[in-house]
């Protein structure tokens, strides 16, 4: 397993400084592009990047606003098509011409957009707990902690924080799993007390229903079908319905889905179903 990365950078279209982590790969295979959730970073795949590197170059983002990516100017350009504009920057600063997407919530929108926008250059992508149409409940859900700016003065109450408004989507994680997660989606500020790290300002956005969801991605969704897709799906999830589900099976001539028990919004994808279904996709991709 393979855990070394360079911290590197590439300037978005409106000029911020945005990061990702680059693990490195084989040259004579595509590489893995990791979009994180909305107020998420590059650290939630510290341990699928670390399974996939050396095999595959792995990219994970820092979308703008989040880790060590620049605070956007305005905040109106926290919306996934601004993000999709990002990333097809890092893509021209890199010279991917195609890759395989692996995006949780808010990056699997980012890929779906991407496909309707660039559908050539997806290869294969994996969407993580989310579809083409979102249960409202969940988003809702989201609205009610999102942009909120708590901080705390451990670890241990940090870890605590996110058990409480969490613990429903996993519940078999132990105290030892939630710290983790904690050091992953937190920083320590400069007050030395320990907040989240992404810009609060991204709240601002989602608190309108097409700044949460762009409107009928559908016609995104289906932009995806020349490649193939792996749709990983919480068993207890609010974002994604077993109806949608099965439509999105239904619509695409190559998709595998697989469900994690007992897990909400969002799969950590380190699961080990999770993980067996993802190497089998790449298995499938040059």
């Amino acid at each position: 397993m393979d855990t070394s990365y360079q911290d590197r950078f590439w300037t978005s279209p409106d000029g911020l400084k945005l990061h990702f982590r680059d693990y490195p790969g084989r040259d004579d295979r595509l590489p893995v592009l990791c979009l994180h959730g909305l107020t998420r970073n590059a650290r939630d795949f510290e341990q699928l990047a670390a399974h996939l590197a050396g095999e595959r170059r792995i990219l994970a983002l820092d979308m703008r606003g989040r880790g060590d990516s620049e605070y956007a100017r305005d905040s109106a350009t926290y919306n996934p098509v601004t993000y999709v504009g990002d990333v097809i920057a890092l893509l021209e600063q890199e010279g991917i011409a195609q890759f395989i997407a692996v995006g949780t919530s808010l990056g699997g929108l980012m890929t779906m957009l991407m496909a309707s926008i660039a559908p050539q250059r997806l290869a294969g992508a994996v969407l993580n707990d989310i579809g083409p149409e979102v249960d409202p409940s969940g988003i809702d859900r989201i609205r009610e902690y999102l942009g909120q700016a708590r901080s705390f003065p451990t670890w241990m109450h940090a870890a605590r924080a996110l058990q409480e408004v969490h613990g429903a989507s996993h519940p078999g994680f132990a105290i030892e799993d939630w710290l983790a997660m904690a050091k992953r989606c937190m920083v320590v500020q400069q007050n030395g007390r320990i907040g989240f790290d992404y810009d609060m300002a991204i709240a601002e956005p989602f608190r309108d229903a097409e700044g949460a969801v762009p409107p009928d991605l559908w016609p995104a969704f289906e932009a995806l079908a020349a490649a193939p897709l792996l749709i990983v799906r919480g068993g207890a999830s609010d974002l994604l319905k077993p109806e949608t589900l099965a439509e999105m099976l239904r619509r695409h001539p190559d998709a595998e889905a697989v469900t994690i028990a007992d897990v909400g919004h969002a799969p950590t994808l380190d699961e080990p179903e999770a993980v067996a279904a993802i190497d089998r996709l790449l298995a499938r991709l040059p």
